[in-house]
Formats: C-alpha cells, structure tokens, sequence
C-alpha cells in the first residue's frame, strides 16, 4: 500500500468516525459508555448476576460470576471469569465454567486445595477446585433438579474439568443450591453452607476430601422468611478494635423476594460455629440487614486471602425486579466495589461494618476540600472545580443536631437529580432516585431507601462513591451501607449541598475525580 493510499485510508476512517458520532448525537442516543462504571466489574458484554468462587491465588483476586455468553437476558448459567491484582482493575478472561448436556452451572465457590486432600492437584502444587450448584430444567421426574457438583483446575483458573463422579450431593430437590465451602484448619475438613431456600434453611456439611459430604447440622428459620433463601456465606469475621483479637461468625444470607427495600436483599447473623452448627447471638426475630439500598445482593466472602488481611465481601449490583431490563448495552449487570468486613460493638451487640476495599484510594486525582459553615459558598466552590470525572468519592463530615434533613444532590442534565441525605428528624440516612433519569424501564425502579441511624450527638461521616451509574454510600465508618444504582442523563455531574435554612454549622468536604483505572 503506498502512502497516499495509507492517508486516504485514514482520512476516511477519521471521515467515518465524524459521521457516526454526528447521526448518534443527532438520533439522541447516548454513547455506550454513558453508564459503564469503570472501577466496579462489568463484563465486557452479555448478562452477568451473581458472583462467584470468590478466591485469592498465586498473586490474583478471582472473581468467577453468573454469565450468559449468549445475550444479555438470564439464561445459559456459565462461570465467567476475571482476575485482579488489586480489586478495582480487572482483567475479563474466557468462561471458564460452561453449561453443558442441559445443565447450567449456578452459584458457588472456589477453594485452594493446599494438601491435594481432592487428589486432582498435579506437580505437587495446590489447585483450585470449584464447588457449584448444577441445575437442570428438567429432571428425570419432570421437575428441575439442583445437586451439589465440582471441578478442579491446575493452571491458576485458565481451564477447568468437571468431576467425572458429579454430583457429589444430591437430595433430588428443585431447590438446593449455592454452596459456599471453606478450610476449617482446626477440624482439618471442609465445610460447605449451602440452602434450603423454601425452607428457609442453611444445610452444613462437612468433607475431608471435597467428595464425600456428611451432613452436620442446619440453622434457620430465623430473620427475614419473606422469600427463598439464597446464596449462604460463612465467614469468621474479626472484631474492630479488640486488643484481643477477638473473633466471631458471620452467616450473610440472601432473601428473594423479600427484601427490605422490595425485591432482592440480604441479612446477616452473628454467632458462633461450633460442630458443624450455627449458633445465633441474636433472638431468632431480630433482622439485620447488609445493606439498605436495593442494589446490592449475593455478597460472597473471598476464600484463601493472605494471613493477616481483614475478610473481604463482594456482591451483585442490582435488583432481581428489574434486572432483565436495566438500560445498559452491550452488557447488563455489574458487581459492588470489594468490601472490607468486621465487627463493631455496640449498644445492641456486635454489628457489621463494610468499607471499601483501600486500594480505591489509588485512583484519587485531583483533591478537593473545603471546611466552613456557608453552604453557598461550599456549592460556589464545587461548582468551580477543574476536572470533573463521572467517577469519584466524597467524604462529608455533616454537623449533628440539625433539625431537618441535609446532604447532597448529585444534579444532572435536564433537571434531573439524586439526593443522598441524613434526616435527623428522623434519624435515617437516606438516597432518593425517583428524579434521577432514566427510570421508566420498571415501576420499581425509582425509589427512596432509608437505613435506620440515630444521631448520638456526634457528626455525621459519609463517604460516598459514584462510578457512572452507581452509588454506594458508607456511614458513620461503615456501620451502614446503602448501594443503589442511578441512571442520569448524558452530560456531568454536579454535587451540591443543601441544609435547612439557618443552619450555621461547620461542614467538611473532601472530593477526589476517581481516574478510570488502566487495562492491567
């Protein structure tokens, strides 16, 4: 090809570009980017849901999840896969865990086999091997069957085979499903917490070599029953600030429907493990909630994380009532940022706190602070800043003891806007999205969620991250955590504060861009 041909080429491909970018402006479509969040994983295309076989190996963070390869519909349940050095860049690799002969793979986990206690680890390394739910449409009876299956890998993931002796537990249920199975050194088994989702039942087993399952005990019901339980997570979680490194357990459970803000949501139990059972602190009617927004949901704990490091948790963001036909292309679905888990005492007992994982803090550019009592002049400042991402994080420090509510308006193109706020009056933190945008796609989609928090007399601490279309909101160092999606209009962002009128005390405002992370 000679070099007029070569400048022809590219003038037209330039030409091309400017056309096609001319007739999207001019039809009113919104780039396809408009609502892809950039530090929270989506895959690059098609459905996803839940995450699964959560697990740090060999210097990476997987991330295994519910995928369909073939659209952006439920469907064709596979394991896609991504792996990440540091939780907020990742890197999509092929399916790893393919439906195959009318069985789809459903929600599970991953453990690392240390000992090759499953005899599929070669070359005298661990392997991974995987713990998944088969679910078959139509079973020998007619009705669909769920039974409890594995596969191992020796390569760090990249490939996979299914057990030849599947399934490895099987009730002959329609409904038995999403095991969560980890080492317990002490008892030197396995343990696996899968569920019984009309019975409201978390089901124990144990293992010595992932193969052969002996049943241990059950919990529930207990909690919130309004819907099937789903997506059982056991983890042994630390306690904020005990000198005595104090432990105790944590058993997250998903509820759908049910949830608190309707549709999909997720409560949590604090307790021992002691036998293969779970013993509630708690009376059996006391609920406690994840999350109070209604987009966060089968939260599931990393396996094998690095000694010493605080336990992690990751969910699904979004909503099993409007999932189907959330507004985004040529992918449909997304995860919650990673969170930091523990346990803080309280008045009521030990409660759980989540923050986000820290490595966040990376991809702070351009800092923004201002501290004073005039809220006008707060919002002139604001209006002022340089750089402008669609990505960023806000920490606020609100004064307590303000009759009324104050917070933050995220405002956009057409009038729209997204309110996050704190109503002392009340004594609730609260997002509401019913003026956010794009909404129209589910009556169940515009909504205001409130968590429950009295004011003690002491200020109110925020820290809230918007990435493109979601929102997660930390309170009080992460004491409550409300997780919601948002779809605005095309064009920026604009945070302004409001208060009632007269309101004369001291605000404190950090803000960072959250630069898009480079391809790892």
């Amino acid at each position: 090809m000679n070099a007029f041909s070569v400048r022809l080429n590219g003038e037209m491909r330039r030409l091309a570009v400017f056309f096609l970018c001319c007739v999207a402006a001019a039809s009113g479509q919104p780039s396809r980017k408009l609502y892809r969040p950039q530090f929270h994983f989506s895959p690059r295309r098609n459905w996803t849901n839940d995450p699964n076989g959560l697990v740090w190996f060999d210097g990476e963070y997987h991330l295994f999840f519910q995928y369909n390869p073939f659209g952006d519909k439920w469907g064709h349940m596979s394991w896609g896969h991504a792996v990440s050095r540091d939780l907020v860049r990742w890197q999509e690799l092929p399916v790893a865990l393919a439906e195959e002969n009318g069985v789809m793979i459903f929600t599970g986990s991953i453990v690392v086999d240390e000992n090759n206690t499953s005899g599929f680890c070669t070359g005298g390394k661990p392997c991974m091997v995987a713990i998944y739910t088969g679910h078959t449409p139509r079973g020998a009876n007619g009705k669909p069957l769920q039974t409890q299956n594995i596969a191992y890998s020796n390569d760090r993931g990249r490939t996979w085979t299914k057990y030849s002796g599947n399934p490895v537990l099987n009730l002959n249920l329609s409904d038995f499903r999403d095991p969560h199975v980890f080492r317990m050194t002490a008892e030197r088994r396995w343990i696996m917490s899968v569920a019984l989702p009309n019975d409201h039942k978390v089901a124990f087993y144990g293992s010595s070599d992932l193969k052969h399952w002996e049943r241990l005990g059950e919990f529930g019901p207990a909690g919130a029953t309004g819907g099937q339980w789903e997506c059982p997570t056991l983890v042994e979680v630390p306690v904020e600030g005990d000198t005595g490194q104090r432990t105790r357990w944590l058993l997250k459970v998903g509820l759908n429907p049910g949830g608190l803000q309707g549709g999909s949501g997720e409560q949590y139990f604090v307790g021992r493990f002691e036998n293969g059972r779970f013993v509630n602190d708690n009376p059996a009617a006391t609920t406690l909630w994840t999350d109070y927004g209604k987009d966060c949901y089968c939260a599931l704990a990393f396996n094998n994380l690095p000694r010493g490091q605080v336990p992690l948790m990751l969910g699904w963001m979004n909503n099993w009532q409007y999932a189907g036909n959330a507004p985004t292309s040529p992918w449909r679905g997304q995860m919650t940022i990673a969170r930091r888990i523990q346990l803080r005492n309280g008045p009521e007992g030990l409660r759980l706190v989540q923050q986000p994982v820290e490595t966040i803090r990376d991809l702070r550019r351009n800092r923004f602070q201002w501290n004073g009592a005039n809220i006008a002049e707060l919002n002139r400042a604001l209006r002022n800043a340089s750089a402008r991402e669609p990505s960023f994080e806000i920490n606020a420090s609100l004064p307590p003891g303000v009759e009324g509510a104050m917070g933050m308006r995220l405002l956009g193109a057409n009038g729209t806007y997204t309110t996050i706020g704190y109503d002392a009056r009340n004594g609730e933190l609260f997002v509401d999205r019913a003026h956010s945008g794009n909404s129209g796609f589910s009556s169940q989609f515009p909504a205001r969620t409130a968590a429950p928090m009295p004011n003690t007399g002491g200020a109110i601490d925020l820290d809230i991250l918007v990435d493109h279309s979601t929102i997660e909101v930390f309170a009080q160092h992460g004491r409550v955590a409300i997780s919601d999606l948002f779809y605005p209009p095309e064009g920026p962002i604009f945070e302004e504060f409001f208060a009632p009128e007269g309101t004369t005390t001291r605000i404190a405002v950090e803000r960072w861009d959250l630069a898009p992370p480079p391809n790892p």
